[in-house]
């Protein structure tokens, strides 16, 4: 028979294990009661720009025009209890990264996510940036719309076609060390790795050459028929293309957004069909953002996608998430809705 002694020292340590283990599923309890949250990051293309309904306190006033919408692709995603949206409209790498810089009045994006991730359980995190580094998206919209002014001078793609994949070169180090900066962010939130999905998207064309030839510029395109080609079949694809190789040598999944839009870029339908703005003079930012306004921010929201795109765009993001793949693009359906299509 068994000794007391014996009998006493299992039924202790019976007990020792039943309290660790009871313990530990508290423990666990205690995290996943937390509200589930998905999370953006980047610049005007996530932030909403051009989705309109944005955020008070993002539409100029005191200077902060991050202008993040109600409407954001991250809001029209089906993955968690909470949508957070910490993009800013012109924000670069930099800012995304966990770097001292303030931009539009806001510092860090990885640092305010470190927050977000401790009050919530961050289940996924989507970052779209890259446009406003090298690139100069922008500027180089702005670029060519003067060519078109000048209808005798050159095209700005002559000039762009050259300098493009070297400007590319350029910014893939820096998405790739924002990356870094956010997965270090969530790991002092106290996450693993494989404890969220974590998504890179690339951007989706704004214009096409399949405009009208001789109204598309009164219309509120002003670019030349050649210079939209090439947005739409090199520049876009080729920075789709430079994304993608920062995402896989970062470790991330990706999902290429430059096929999202097509046929419904500005000027490419009436505008009630189209996904991007056309060229967009909004004299109501001089309410919220005063004189600060005049200028470009009253042109802000130009040439991004609206509402509706960013509707399709949130539910494409959902079922990428959702079908577990690791690349897909989303890709318009012949019902006017995007697919993710791995």
């Amino acid at each position: 028979m068994l000794s007391a002694r014996v009998i006493g020292l299992a039924t202790a340590a019976a007990l020792t294990g039943a309290l660790v283990s009871t313990a530990a599923t508290t423990a666990t309890a205690v995290a996943d009661d937390r509200p589930t949250a998905v999370v953006s990051l980047g610049d005007s293309a996530i932030s909403g720009e051009g989705a309109g309904d944005y955020e008070p306190g993002t539409n100029g006033e005191n200077g902060n025009w991050c202008h993040r919408s109600a409407n954001a692709l991250i809001h029209k995603t089906a993955l968690a209890d909470k949508t957070v949206n910490l993009a800013c409209s012109g924000a670069d790498a930099a800012n995304v990264s966990l770097a001292d810089t303030t931009h539009y009045t806001e510092g860090s994006q990885a640092r305010r996510l470190t927050r977000v991730a401790t009050e919530n359980r961050v289940t996924a995190v989507v970052l779209q940036v890259g446009a406003n580094d090298e690139p100069a998206f922008a500027d180089t919209i702005v670029d060519c719309a003067l060519k078109w002014l000048n209808p005798f001078g050159r095209s700005c793609s002559a000039t762009l076609r050259g300098e493009w994949p070297q400007r590319l070169n350029a910014m893939a180090p820096r998405v790739e060390a924002a990356i870094a900066d956010v997965r270090t962010a969530m790991r002092t939130a106290g996450y693993a790795d494989a404890d969220y999905r974590f998504i890179l998207t690339s951007y989706a064309s704004p214009v096409t050459e399949k405009m009208d030839k001789i109204t598309h510029g009164p219309d509120g395109c002003p670019l030349r028929l050649v210079d939209a080609g090439w947005g739409r079949t090199e520049a876009v694809p080729q920075l789709a293309e430079s994304l993608r190789g920062a995402a896989t040598r970062a470790g991330v999944s990706f999902l290429d957004f430059s096929r999202a839009t097509e046929g419904r870029e500005a000027c490419a339908s009436t505008r009630s069909a189209e996904w991007q703005n056309r060229l967009l003079v909004d004299l109501e930012t001089l309410a919220s953002g005063g004189l600060d306004a005049i200028g470009i921010h009253m042109v802000q929201q130009s040439f991004h996608p609206n509402a509706a795109a960013h509707a399709q765009l949130g539910s494409c993001v959902t079922q990428f998430v959702n079908s577990g793949a690791n690349s897909a693009a989303c890709v318009p359906t012949p019902q006017g809705t995007l697919q993710a299509v791995s």
